[in-house]
């Protein structure tokens, strides 16, 4: 038995780990992030959300689940808090009364150009440019690909 505050020689550490790097690289974009958007007056989960419906308007709540791949116990509650702030719009579908769609309202449109500077600000904060912030992301949906296949597999 090893005695307590002392590493048992050969385990793993915890800065040694993958997952904890990236563990810590997440909270450090969440607080990159917060600042970033503060000045738009979003937070980063309501910034996904008007990410995705400045790029494809009009969408069923689900629809947006699925892009964000958030549950709709999470993700209604936003939705709820963009209204109030009147940047959207949650509309029945008048084809089918039990589906929501979710559209810009005219304050969420004119956000839109402001909100095509946060990529390059993020890139600036990893001291790079948006390109680089770009090839970074790709790397990364190469790992989370890797991961879920592995997931599947198993």
């Amino acid at each position: 038995m090893a005695k307590q505050g002392r590493a048992e020689e050969g385990m793993p550490r915890l800065e040694q780990q993958l997952c904890f790097a990236i563990y810590q690289v997440g909270h450090a974009f969440n607080r990159a992030y917060r600042s970033i958007l503060s000045g738009l007056g979003l937070t980063y989960p309501q910034y996904l959300v008007m990410l995705v419906l400045w790029e494809q308007d009009g969408l069923m709540v689900k629809e947006l689940g699925e892009r964000l791949m958030l549950d709709s116990g999470t993700l209604t509650p936003l939705l709820k808090r963009l209204e109030a702030s009147g940047l959207i719009r949650r509309e029945r579908d008048p084809r089918d009364e039990r589906q929501v769609r979710i559209h810009l309202a005219e304050k969420g449109e004119g956000l839109r150009e402001e909100g095509r500077c946060v990529e390059q600000a993020i890139g600036e904060a990893l001291g790079g440019t948006a390109g680089d912030a770009a090839r970074l992301r790709d790397h990364l949906d190469l790992v989370r690909d890797a991961l879920l296949a592995s997931s599947r597999e198993g």
